[in-house]
């Protein structure tokens, strides 16, 4: 009986280690099966957050029945970013004619044309399969920043009065940040940076171009272009007082028409003969540096492969999308701080160079774009911006061609170069560069004229002196300054 007693215990026993291991066996499987589920999470997290390169992918497979391998991804991937600012080098070198033959308001108008046509083609890309529309649309819309580049600075700084030019400049760069911290926030994933909301996303950058081609109209032609390109003196003067709005702008006719004539006198200066003119050659280095120095800072790189960098730099790729917007608004703050730019330009480059950080550009970028604007004349401030925004989008093609391929050869040492450009340029603006702010354009350029070594003949009126009418190369008389 004991024994028979003692089985039954020991079967009891045995059946309850059975179920325990049976449990945990269970248990163990539970938890595989919640890790697999867990990976596929994070792996479907991963494919949504490269909507667009598993577009390129998916497609490829479509037709050649394999997918990309990583190096063919890589070019193509690089080739689709580099193609923006390819874009805008076209429409640098096309705006110079535009902004002479239609006006700096109509030039802007018709710019319009490249960023509606590509929000529709990039919309309906993926119902068409074909990433070569996305490809094509990121050239019409660089040539529409191309074209913006330089035309609206160029409108503005007509538009405005001296005080005032420089938060003009400004606050166009403000309102493109502004613009692109919008877009970061439309491209989380939780809104439409996923596989089904990626076109609506690519379609709406049409939305602002159609609400300019609405409203602009309303707008007046630049008072400059009007006198002293067109000779309608009336137009320019209406258009003065709708600007100012007061009557007594007689000041500033009287300012054009002296410029009016120091044109007619020495005649319009093509791109070519920008290159030659020796009371240009200082203003024409200086907007190459400071362009060049802008876009190898190293700025674009992170806009560009901000992902790439964060991830690499060990952000939680989860996690990278939320530290773009972060640096988005850390971009419009330091924007809104260079607004009535500085003093000297190299404080905001030399932040720029010593922390080699989003925000450093952000400070400095702005006042290029006004700067670039008040040291050129009328008669050559087209094919000043013409050299400028080739300068602008070359250098910028370049990095984001060849960035991804620096990285990866050399990883975060890539920065070092960027750093050394940034110093560099720093020193330059510091010993070349004047300050601009709430001067005209004829006193700014009185500045650079000595740096020219040339003679400004004397006017009645120190303040109505004007620059162009400076000699030509050829008889230019050399100072001692």
């Amino acid at each position: 009986g004991e024994e028979r007693g003692r089985e039954e215990r020991g079967g009891e026993e045995r059946g309850r280690e059975e179920r325990r291991g049976e449990g945990k066996g269970g248990e163990g499987r539970r938890e595989r099966e919640g890790e697999r589920h867990r990976e596929r999470e994070r792996e479907r997290e991963r494919e949504s957050r490269k909507v667009l390169k598993s577009f390129y992918n998916e497609t490829y497979f479509d037709r050649y029945g394999k997918f990309m391998d990583e190096s063919l991804m890589l070019l193509l991937w690089s080739v689709t970013v580099s193609m923006f600012p390819l874009g805008g080098l076209l429409g640098a070198l096309i705006v110079g004619p535009l902004v002479d033959r239609c006006g700096r308001k109509g030039t802007l108008l018709i710019n319009n044309i490249f960023a509606i046509i590509p929000a529709i083609l990039m919309g309906s890309s993926k119902a068409a399969k074909s990433y070569e529309m996305i490809i094509l649309s990121r050239v019409m819309v660089g040539i529409c920043a191309g074209i913006a580049y330089s035309a609206l600075p160029m409108y503005l700084g007509e538009l405005g009065p001296p005080n005032l030019r420089g938060t003009l400049g400004t606050m166009t760069e403000v309102f493109v940040i502004v613009g692109v911290f919008i877009a970061q926030i439309f491209s989380l994933q939780a809104i439409l940076g996923n596989p089904e909301g990626w076109p609506v996303l690519l379609a709406i950058t049409g939305i602002p171009a159609a609400l300019q081609l609405l409203s602009l109209p309303f707008f007046p032609e630049s008072p400059r272009y009007m006198l002293i390109q067109k000779g309608d003196e009336d137009r320019a003067r209406k258009a003065l007082r709708e600007l100012r709005g007061w009557d007594h702008v007689e000041d500033e006719i009287e300012e054009m028409r002296l410029e009016d004539q120091a044109e007619k006198a020495e005649g319009r200066l093509s791109v070519i003969n920008l290159f030659t003119f020796k009371p240009l050659r200082w203003q024409l280095i200086s907007i190459i540096v400071l362009m060049a120095g802008q876009q190898l800072s190293g700025i674009n790189a992170i806009n560009y492969y901000a992902d790439t960098i964060y991830t690499t730099a060990g952000v939680n790729p989860m996690h990278s999308q939320y530290v773009t917007v972060g640096a988005g608004i850390l971009n419009i703050v330091m924007t809104v701080v260079s607004v009535g730019h500085f003093p000297y330009l190299e404080a905001a480059t030399t932040v720029k160079e010593a922390g080699q950080c989003n925000c450093g550009n952000r400070k400095y970028r702005p006042v290029p774009s006004v700067v670039r604007t008040e040291i050129f004349l009328q008669s050559s401030r087209p094919a000043a911006l013409m050299v400028d925004g080739a300068v602008h989008w070359l250098t910028n093609f370049i990095i984001g061609l060849v960035f991804p391929f620096t990285q990866e050869g050399i990883g975060a040492y890539s920065f070092i170069i960027f750093a050394a450009i940034c110093l560099f340029t720093a020193i330059y603006i510091h010993v070349v560069i004047p300050e601009t702010k709430g001067q005209t354009f004829v006193e700014i350029n009185q500045t650079f004229a000595k740096r020219n070594k040339v003679e400004i003949p004397e006017k009645k009126k120190e303040e109505t002196m004007d620059f162009h009418s400076c000699p030509h190369p050829t008889s230019a008389k050399e100072t001692n300054f």
